[in-house]
Formats: structure tokens, C-alpha cells, sequence
């Protein structure tokens, strides 16, 4: 068997008390609880209307243009699980369309990342199905392979290993190591609670901004 015909399980999948978790939160928290260091870049968009994802990464390393192990993975991902394809960020043929989202749905697989493009972007555009991905084009794609299954793969310069957590949202995706879950969960918290109170204070107007002239004055600006 060749290095690109792997077909593998996700080695361990995390708690779904976890993910539900990890629902309720917003990318620009888990962001800032990874240093802002670590996200899926702007190229990557929510194609649907509206609607949250969270769930562990099903990966797919495909072949760019090619969606025949996306197709497998169709068949085999778990529901709740999120199907990550890395097709090498190339738009020129479309990866998934309205049938195979359909598909994905109908399985109770809980969204699609695609680092490539889409087509039948209305119907996808109109639902709450989630949906991202990089690019748009009516070109179909071919089904030769070569590809492999629950392998780390790069989307948008973000790596990403079966099992990881995928949060998308309006603002885009981030992904979250099994390993370092809890620390960045807690985190994301606790910046939700300092912005609540922040958003309170704004709007009763007892907000303090004398930092910002500090700022100014340390850095040699004469206020």
C-alpha cells in the first residue's frame, strides 16, 4: 500500500460534554486564547446563512480537484463528526455541491471545511447547514484520487489532526488540540466574562479609558 491510500479511524475522538462546550463559545475568545496565533485565516468563510460548528475533525487529504476520498468519507465520518478536507487550497474545481452537503446532513455529520472550493453556493447559501470554504466555481471534480483518510492536513495554514476540535462561526474557524482543550476552554471563559462586564460598563458610560492616553504617553506621544 502506497503512502496515499490510507483509509484511518480518528485515534480518539473527545467528550461530547466537551464539544457542547466548546458550542457555546465564540471564535474571537478561543482565538485570543491561543495568542491569536492559530486560525484558519480569512480565505476560509462560512458559505451558509447562519449557523454554528462544533465537532471533532473527520480528516480527508485529497488530490486538489479530486473528491473521491471525500466521498468515502461521507459514508464512514460518525455523526457529529466535522469532514476537513485539505485539497491544497485550489479553486478551480469544485469539491462538494449540494448533494453531497445533503448527503452530510442527512448522516448527521455536523458541518463541512473545505480548503478548496464549492459549488451550488445558493442552496448552500440559503441553509444553516455549515458549510466553509475557500472559493466558489461551477467546475465539478474528478473522482481518481489519489487521497487518504484521518491524516494531518493543512487548511488555510492551520494544522489540523483527527480528533481536534473545529469551532466555526460567522468569524471564521479555529481548531483546538485535544490536548491543551481545557486550558483554552477556560480561558475563552474567562474572556467572555471580562466582556460582558466590559459591555455593561459601555453602556452606562462608566467605562474608564485612561489607558489609552498611557499607552500614548509610554510610548513618547505628548497628550
Amino acid at each position: 500500500m502506497s503512502a496515499s491510500m490510507r483509509i484511518l479511524e480518528i485515534p480518539k475522538r473527545p467528550d461530547a460534554r466537551l464539544i457542547a462546550e466548546f458550542a457555546k463559545m465564540v471564535t474571537p475568545h478561543l482565538s485570543d486564547s491561543m495568542e491569536r496565533l492559530y486560525a484558519g485565516g480569512p480565505q476560509l468563510r462560512p458559505m451558509h446563512r447562519e449557523g454554528k460548528l462544533a465537532g471533532p475533525a473527520f480528516t480527508v487529504k485529497t488530490a486538489p480537484g479530486d473528491n473521491l476520498l471525500v466521498h468515502k468519507a461521507l459514508d464512514t465520518a460518525r455523526a457529529g463528526d466535522v469532514i476537513v478536507v485539505d485539497a491544497g487550497g485550489f479553486a478551480e474545481q469544485a469539491i462538494i455541491g449540494e448533494l453531497m452537503m445533503s448527503r452530510a446532513k442527512q448522516r448527521g455529520i455536523a458541518g463541512l471545511v473545505i480548503w478548496g472550493a464549492i459549488r451550488d453556493s445558493a442552496e448552500i447559501g440559503a441553509g444553516t447547514y455549515p458549510v466553509f470554504a475557500c472559493g466558489v466555481t461551477h467546475r465539478g471534480p474528478y473522482k481518481d484520487g489519489p487521497g487518504e483518510i484521518n491524516v494531518p492536513v493543512v487548511i488555510g495554514g492551520m494544522a489540523v489532526n483527527p480528533g481536534d476540535i473545529i469551532v466555526g462561526d460567522a468569524d471564521g474557524l479555529v481548531v483546538i488540540p485535544q490536548d491543551q482543550a481545557a486550558k483554552i476552554l477556560a480561558s475563552a471563559k474567562a474572556i467572555l466574562a471580562k466582556e460582558t462586564a466590559s459591555m455593561k460598563q459601555i453602556l452606562a458610560g462608566t467605562v474608564d479609558r485612561g489607558w489609552v492616553d498611557k499607552a500614548l504617553k509610554e510610548k513618547g506621544y505628548k497628550i
